[in-house]
């Protein structure tokens, strides 16, 4: 009989058993607002019962083994028959399948569908974040190909179907469709324009054949792609099926999956297109650009969120954590120092996941406003929201001390995941530049812009300072392009301020002001005045656990 030489004591229970969405009050806050009363109560219980999935031992099993387990590229069978397919751990197929029949890549055909599946992924990309790539391509796919009616009628139902149908077959022979995509180059990287690949057309009209490489394809494993190439008429958008019509393989080749530095259950690839690549024209011919970014549009909202998610779920961690976890003669999450911390994170993430909710609703407003709007707040949103959550998850990863650096704690995954979304579907200086586009040739966007901060001046005086800084850094376009990220910085803050002095309780709303438009605070975290209620901040952040 082995001897006992200690007692496990001091050591927190799991954050498991909980309800993901119902313990987070900026969430359901935010839905209670932009739902309309006569759905709320069906949104709330179709939320609920995702949160609670995404909280169980069940997901959370499920990620990491989808994590521990990465694709793995099968180029050939065992008779040398070249079929270019990644084989996924059962988990990854678990938590894909539990999120395709939760509706999360279906925002188009239901009322309030922007704001039920932002919120929706929300959750879900607390339990694992790497999957949330088919679904945000997949359900992006849908305006792009509008542009081609005869494609959407076939592509459309398949897209945001409830069944997750992982067979490669053709598309009339599925009960749902996974879309990925492929617009990068060696040589262009974010400059899609100096893409080489090229598209020739064929004897019937629409169909064209492809000849090039793709330096990244997202979520290659996919039944169709939406793909840039260049055709006689210039940069054009194309989709690319897996399988034809007739049930062969189409010419795809997958060269290697990219050893990538989080985002491990997931699979992105590199891709070649030999001159017998069949693909059907999306949109006009040199009209690639302007066919794609519906779709760009809507991942980058998709990056904005799923950055909100990796923020709150680290958070959570670090208040449960410390809200169990006992030193120095008292619970950590009483010491005001940690309470500090907790409570500087803590307005991160509930300033993402607002700013988040609001963009989807204006998805669902569909207002001429509603689009101007989105214009220049999704960019700025997108370049700020997703910087913010590498040092987020850095500081929770802290609070856990040790036990956060050790893998089993689940933050290092959170926070290898934690760079992604500021590099996908454009990185920083992309985005800023794509605000400088719209300022320059969108004056609507700009006035949307204004009135949304506009309804809350007056209630807070650093929101109100803040706003008049940003408008003198507008009215200076000297050196602008050099000065763009400090640019879209401060818009994205005040357009966060204006939110929570509208929206949020006194206590976060007056320490945000305070810490993120006023300059009363230091540069790393828990440097917040002393003089905020911090204690109220914190427990509204943290998770309950059902004992």
């Amino acid at each position: 009989m082995a001897a006992t030489t200690h007692t496990v004591m001091n050591q927190p229970p799991p954050l498991v058993g909980y309800d993901v969405f119902a313990s987070d009050a900026a969430l359901t806050e935010g839905v209670t607002r932009y739902v309309a009363e006569s759905r709320l109560d069906e949104v709330r219980q179709e939320l609920g019962l995702l949160g609670r999935a995404a909280g169980s031992a069940h997901a959370q099993q499920w990620g990491e083994q989808a994590n521990a387990h990465p694709p793995v590229l099968r180029s050939h069978d065992r008779y040398g028959h070249r079929i270019d397919e990644v084989e996924f751990h059962p988990a990854w197929h678990r938590l894909l399948g539990h999120a395709v029949s939760a509706g999360l890549t279906d925002a188009w055909s239901r009322p309030d569908g922007h704001l039920r599946r932002t919120a929706g992924f929300l959750v879900w990309t607390q339990a694992e974040a790497g999957h949330g790539c088919p679904l945000s391509m997949t359900h992006a796919a849908v305006p792009a190909l509008r542009a081609e009616p005869e494609l959407a009628a076939v592509w459309e139902p398949l897209l945001t179907s409830r069944i997750y149908d992982r067979e490669l077959r053709p598309a009339a022979e599925k009960g749902g469709a996974l879309a990925g995509m492929a617009m990068t180059e060696k040589q262009g990287g974010s400059d899609v324009r100096a893409n080489t690949t090229r598209a020739e057309p064929l004897a019937a009209p629409g169909e064209y054949a492809l000849t090039g490489h793709k330096w990244f394809c997202s979520a290659p494993m996919s039944d169709a792609f939406l793909v840039l190439a260049q055709a006689p008429g210039g940069l054009t958008c194309f989709l690319l099926p897996r399988v034809l019509p007739d049930g062969s393989r189409n010419a795809f080749r997958i060269e290697r999956l990219k050893d990538k530095l989080g985002n491990r259950s997931n699979a992105s690839a590199e891709v070649e297109f030999d001159g017998r690549t069949w693909v059907r024209r999306v949109g006009e011919e040199g009209r690639g650009v302007a066919t794609i970014i519906e779709m760009v549009a809507a991942t980058r909202l998709d990056c904005v969120t799923a950055s909100a998610a990796v923020m709150r779920q680290a958070v959570a961690q670090a208040l449960h954590h410390t809200a169990y976890r006992e030193a120095f003669g008292g619970r950590l999450v009483d010491k005001p120092l940690m309470r500090n911390v907790l409570a500087d994170l803590a307005l991160e993430s509930e300033a993402a996941t607002t700013v988040a909710l609001r963009l989807a609703a204006a998805y669902d407003g569909g207002t001429e406003q509603d689009r101007h709007f989105l214009r220049l707040a999704v960019p700025a949103a997108k370049y700020w929201v997703t910087k913010r959550c590498t040092p987020v998850v850095a500081e929770a990863l802290e609070c856990l001390g040790g036990n956060g650096y050790v893998e089993e704690s689940g933050l290092p995954r959170l926070l290898r995941e934690a760079p992604l979304n500021s590099i996908w579907e454009g990185a920083g200086n992309v985005q800023a530049l794509d605000v400088l586009r719209a300022l320059r040739r969108e004056p609507e966007a700009l006035n949307a812009f204004l009135t949304e901060i506009g309804t809350a001046r007056g209630a807070d005086h650093r929101l109100d300072r803040a706003i008049k800084g940003m408008l003198t850094e507008l009215a200076d376009l000297e050196g602008i392009e050099a000065r763009a990220r400090r640019l879209v910085e401060r818009m994205a803050l005040v357009l966060q301020g204006a939110l929570l002095v509208r929206h949020a309780p006194p206590a976060v709303a007056d320490a945000f002001c305070a810490s993120r438009l006023g300059g009363d605070a230091g540069a790393a975290f828990g440097t917040l005045p002393h003089t905020l209620d911090l204690a109220a901040v914190v427990a509204r952040a943290r998770p309950v656990v059902d004992d």
